[in-house]
């Protein structure tokens, strides 16, 4: 009964790695780091709005192998939010990611990759964005919902201020990424960050220009409507900056006219941050949540090697329970002198086990830190 239990899993196992090859390397090797690198790259470039993400944490990874060599990554990435815009061409590398007091923001992201020719190439992700709400601090600044129009008024004085300082170009705003308020003795200070456009404005009325020589930048101000400061910094390009290290494809420009706002600015959703985008290709987001619930494909395959693997070692188990327990000893002995023979024997059993004990210990030791990965920010 034993030899067939033993045929009847070989035959099982044989069969589901005919189906796949599922492979977990360690979240923090390199093979690891360099897909997330490339979702990361690949995030930032589907997120036409708001800022850059940088990768925080690989929550998990397996790797799905084929015959043909072929392999299909399934990634859980933790991201946060940087200060450099999307239309910054900044490396993410060298962007700052935002401190919890100011209110940082999270995504998270299980992501669907595929290795042809040693090149990895995204497929399908989703993605799910929501501020962090740790470490929040009493009288630091709150994030304000994007079509806040007191804010908003705030936004159009500094931005008035800007142009003031301004020769020869007028600015109008192409997106406002986010707003805060924090209370001070004097009352609320207002904080604001916006994407700016060259423009061509007659009166009130502001019409950015839609070539690629058009000057952008992101401005930063600070105070209130009748006193504060403001900050801006033009970019340098529109074209995103690919590094080299990457095996990421080229990010394509974002659009020249995104989000602009001319007159009122309330026109803007309530939501007080700009969300990754959500999902992508849903004919493949059945292998993806959001919430980093990993698919139950493999699962079913481990309990069937265990418990099989416990009845393949049945056999030796009867050898050395009579050394514990002479009553079998006896029961199976045709002769007292057989069974009293035997005995020497069990007894040096017995200390088989207990030399093999320590190595069977120490296997397990090493394979337990797989996932989740190392923290980079917090």
């Amino acid at each position: 009964m034993n030899l067939l239990g033993i045929t009847v899993v070989l035959v099982g196992l044989v069969g589901v790695w005919a189906q796949h090859n599922v492979l977990r390397p360690l979240c923090d090797s390199p093979e690891a780091e360099e897909a997330a690198l490339v979702a990361q790259d690949y995030l930032n470039s589907q997120h036409t709005h708001g800022y850059k993400y940088a990768l925080n944490r690989i929550e998990d990874i397996k790797i799905y192998t084929t015959a043909d060599g072929g392999s299909t990554y399934l990634l859980e990435v933790d991201l946060l939010e940087t200060d450099c815009h999307v239309l910054d061409p900044t490396p993410v590398a060298n962007c700052t990611v935002r401190a919890k007091a100011l209110t940082a923001v999270e995504g998270d992201c299980d992501v669907v990759l595929k290795k042809v020719g040693g090149a990895l190439t995204v497929t399908a992700f989703k993605c799910k964005t929501e501020e962090s709400t740790e470490d929040l601090c009493l009288g630091c600044p709150t994030l304000l919902p994007l079509n806040d129009t007191t804010a908003l008024d705030f936004v159009r004085a500094s931005l008035s201020t800007f142009n003031n300082m301004t020769v020869n170009e007028t600015y109008t705003i192409l997106e406002v990424g986010r707003m805060s308020s924090q209370l001070v003795a004097g009352g609320p200070i207002y904080t604001a960050e916006y994407v700016v456009v060259e423009a061509n404005c007659t009166d009130d009325t502001c019409v950015p220009l839609d070539n690629a020589n058009a000057a952008r930048g992101i401005c930063s101000a600070r105070g209130l409507n009748a006193l504060h400061t403001v900050d801006c910094k033009m970019f340098a390009t529109l074209m995103p900056i690919v590094d080299a290290n990457s095996t990421a494809p080229a990010a394509p420009a974002p659009p020249l006219v995104a989000h602009v706002h001319t007159g009122s600015l309330s026109r803007k959703h309530g939501l007080r941050h700009h969300k990754l985008t959500a999902m992508h290709d849903p004919h493949l987001s059945g292998l993806l949540s959001a919430e980093s619930q990993e698919s139950a494909e493999v699962v079913p395959a481990v309990p069937v090697v265990v418990v099989d693997a416990a009845a393949a070692v049945d056999p030796a188990v009867p050898a050395a329970d009579p050394a514990a327990d002479p009553a079998p000893a006896a029961a199976d002995a045709s002769s007292d002198a057989s069974s009293s023979a035997e005995v020497p024997i069990l007894l040096m059993k017995r200390e088989a086990p207990a030399a093999d004990a320590p190595a069977v210990v120490d296997t397990p030791v090493v394979l337990v830190p797989v996932c989740p990965g190392r923290v980079r920010f917090f």
